[in-house]
């Protein structure tokens, strides 16, 4: 893959963030297309804060990327980990709800 193109190991490095939330929460908040950067910006501003040059690159890559690309990214990490968080972030219909999100972290930064 080129260099500004995100990965299933990319995915994987942000693992952690995915699963602030359990999958049954998660799920409740994609279907109301909650703005969970706001519900959990502490944590995240803290987890940005401690990023290295080559991490923030990645989340530069991933903040740019579109939608449809990273929910067949989520499809393939849950087809290889089955963490509930990833089935339910490769959904289409909670394509808004990324969206809504990544745009909280893109005002974050």
């Amino acid at each position: 893959m080129g260099e500004n193109e995100i990965t299933y190991d990319d995915i994987l490095e942000y693992e952690s963030l995915f699963s602030l939330a359990p999958s049954f929460l998660l799920e409740s908040f994609a279907k109301r297309e909650s703005n969970l950067v706001l519900k959990f910006k502490s944590t995240i501003q803290s987890y940005m804060n401690n990023l290295d040059n080559e991490q923030k690159g990645k989340l530069d890559i991933i903040l740019d990327s579109d939608i449809s690309q990273l929910q067949s990214l989520m499809q393939e990490a849950y087809q290889k980990t089955n963490k509930k968080q990833f089935r339910i972030l490769a959904n289409p219909r909670y394509k808004h709800f990324i969206d809504v999100n990544l745009d909280e972290i893109r005002k974050m930064l």
